[in-house]
């Protein structure tokens, strides 16, 4: 066998642990080949946040098996740890491995041979102890490093922690010897990515803002972003570090799920709202040109109407970036769900649902729009990407704002100082002297 080919669904961090297990075939003499085309072995790494995201993984592996009829098919990640005999149940699956097998994949699979019942590796996640490495390396221009894994929160509507198991960490120094392997290979720019990585050291007797501050001084990384935090663990010492930093960028991503109190409440999230707009007004404060992303949900039950009002009109004040809205769905086995089996709450229709999506994501464009008129006539520092579409090579500024150019303007994997001109039909905005086309807003 010589070939395998990947597909990864969901989160940062599940890319991350594929170029993990990729490196591991690479070292196999394995080549990589494209998903879909035919190879020896293929690999699945999938998600569970929702139930579209159990129907796309369900949709790729049939693809996957369609596609590559004599491949061997291993399927992992948070569906499988969660699913495991439904998803070897998909005719053509030979191998379900869990939280904790996909890292030791090799040693559980030492021969990719098909067996007459499908092969399944998954331990009680109570069990998972351990933190398996891993940072993704597809692009030369940006990687993942997991520095966090699991959680010990229970919110109501969500099911990582029984996927992923208790929080974890990486120690600094293994972190450390990974951010300079990443470096030299010619990143230019780390996310650091897990699950609640807010809890970052508690496990160790450390913190992430000592992570932070080792990370600081690591040469041949240009800058670091902080993936998602909690705004309960984000606290004025970190905001005042990356104000100050080197390397790391004035971009944040704050979840806040609802702008409502007694939601939040039945979300068992770990703040309200005063707590989220203080964060916000204390980045703003020291750092006026940050980005600030933020994720929300809407249909979560007992959002009523007067409830998501409250959502949309505090999400308007704020002084933020754009959104990732998600609609809520019902997981099993989560409290929000067994409350309205017991009639202690009421679901919200799905079109209505829907609809409230529809609100919020009009609402992340107006946030956007604003946020990058904000900045035309600035400068600010680029990181082009290999993207390309129409001519245009893309990339993004230290505080997330996308930026486009001509390719023939632009070296992938290098950050340019260049001035903000204008915003382009497709969102974007326009670089000076280069595009003189751009659609002014000024």
């Amino acid at each position: 066998m010589s070939t395998v080919a990947f597909h990864t669904l969901g989160c940062k961090l599940n890319f991350a642990e594929t170029g993990m297990i990729a490196r591991q075939f690479e070292q196999r003499q394995f080549t990589i080949v494209p998903f879909g085309s035919q190879a020896d072995v293929t690999v699945l790494n999938t998600c569970t946040v929702t139930d579209e995201a159990d129907r796309k993984c369900r949709q790729m592996i049939r693809k996957a098996v369609r596609s590559s009829k004599d491949s061997f098919v291993i399927v992992t990640g948070c569906y499988a740890q969660l699913r495991p005999d439904e998803v070897a149940d998909i005719p053509g699956v030979d191998a379900v491995l869990g939280t904790a097998e996909k890292h030791r994949l090799f040693d559980l699979l030492e021969s990719f041979s098909r067996t007459e019942e499908t092969q399944v590796r998954v331990s009680c996640i109570d069990d998972v102890t351990t933190f398996g490495p891993a940072y993704s390396a597809g692009e030369r221009t940006r990687a993942f490093l997991k520095i966090q894994d699991g959680c010990d929160y229970t919110c109501s509507f969500c099911t990582i922690p029984m996927a992923r198991g208790r929080s974890r960490s990486q120690t600094i120094a293994d972190s450390l010897a990974q951010a300079r392997e990443i470096a030299s290979q010619g990143f230019v720019e780390i996310v650091l990515s897990g699950v609640n990585i807010g809890l970052y050291g508690n496990d160790t007797g450390t913190s992430l803002l000592d992570l932070l501050q080792e990370l600081d001084g690591v040469d041949g990384v240009e800058r670091y972003r902080i993936s998602s935090i909690e705004p309960n663990l984000l606290t004025d010492r970190i905001i005042d570090f990356v104000a100050g930093s080197r390397r790391f960028v004035p971009h944040f991503h704050l979840p806040l799920q609802s702008g409502d109190d007694f939601v939040l409440g039945k979300m068992r999230r770990r703040y309200r709202r005063q707590v989220y707009l203080e964060r916000v007004e204390r980045i703003k404060q020291i750092m006026p040109d940050a980005g600030i992303g933020v994720d929300v949900i809407v249909g979560f039950p007992d959002e009523t109407d007067e409830r998501f009002r409250n959502t949309t009109e505090f999400i308007a004040d704020l002084p933020v970036s754009y959104l990732h809205v998600f609609t809520y769905s019902e997981r099993t086995g989560t409290t929000a769900v067994e409350e309205v089996d017991s009639g202690s709450a009421s679901p919200i229709p799905r079109h209505e649902r829907s609809r409230r999506n529809r609100v919020l994501r009009v609402l992340s464009e107006q946030k956007k729009h604003a946020f990058y008129k904000q900045h035309i006539g600035t400068r600010g520092d680029v990181l082009w990407e290999s993207k390309v579409s129409d001519g245009y090579a893309f990339g993004f500024t230290d505080n997330y704002i996308r930026v486009r150019a001509p390719v023939e303007d632009v070296t992938v994997g290098v950050v340019e100082n260049v001035g903000l001109a204008g915003i382009a039909e497709d969102g974007s905005v326009t670089v000076e002297s280069t595009d003189p086309a751009f659609v002014s807003l000024t």
